[in-house]
């Protein structure tokens, strides 16, 4: 099985070097960078699974390194945050990272982040390669509802045939979205089935990837297409239910 690469962009070399020595014990190949502009021209050199982003660091922090790499770029970012800074959690998932983890950590949660992440790719993936009823193939990859589509082949969303770029968590919510459309989704379904994880008392990030998902699609869908429901969470709307 082919390792995996992670990117590791964390001006504390210390913590770097403990995480690289941790994560290769656990399979990985880790590059290190210690600044936002060394980390970011990485980025864009090689390729990468996944990319560690620590907030606070010189040159560029990693919210300027998140605006420079774009929605364009499909690495998967996980945010290393202070703890209990909410506006950096919020600010980094407007931005396109995938999720964010809070500073101090146990190593055994971050691995458990990686992995979750990574299975999401991976299951993205899958779905649009896997075999499929003869004649339907193609077909089956697209997710169709009303306006929208979702082509799981090459993990790409439309709304009226103008392209949304959206980031992989982003591409799952909405993909769990659709498939029940018309039915409720709770945020803690949501967060457990994408995130791999239990939501958290006051943890928005769910509703923060929702905010994303609505701001993009709103300059090409006339209507509204993602009800909050209060206390409840989600509606997919359909033509009946709009």
């Amino acid at each position: 099985m082919n390792k995996k690469h992670i990117l590791l962009i964390d001006d504390d070399h210390e913590l770097a070097e403990l995480l690289a020595d941790y994560l290769a014990q656990q399979d990985f190949l880790v590059h290190c960078c210690f600044d936002g502009q060394s980390g970011l021209e990485q980025a864009f050199t090689n390729q990468y699974d996944l990319i560690l982003l620590d907030v606070m660091m010189p040159k560029l922090n990693g919210f300027e390194v998140l605006k420079a790499l774009g929605q364009e770029h499909k690495t998967p970012v996980l945010m290393l945050t202070a703890k209990g800074d909410h506006n950096d959690k919020v600010r980094g998932l407007e931005l396109g990272a995938d999720d964010y983890l809070a500073k101090p950590f146990h190593h055994q949660e971050l691995l458990a982040r990686i992995n979750a992440i990574l299975r999401r790719i991976q299951l993205a993936s899958q779905q649009g390669q896997s075999p499929l009823e003869a004649g339907h193939e193609q077909e089956k990859s697209i997710l169709t509802v009303n306006d929208i589509a979702l082509n799981h082949a090459i993990r790409a969303a439309s709304c009226h045939d103008n392209p949304i770029e959206l980031t992989g968590t982003e591409y799952q919510i909405l993909t769990l979205l659709l498939e029940n459309h018309g039915k409720i989704i709770s945020k803690d379904t949501i967060s457990e089935k994408v995130l791999s994880r239990k939501l958290s008392p006051f943890d928005r990030s769910i509703d923060v990837h929702i905010g994303n998902i609505r701001r993009k699609f709103l300059p090409f869908c006339t209507t509204e297409k993602i009800k909050t429901v209060r206390g409840a969470g989600y509606l997919f709307l359909t033509g009946e239910d709009s």
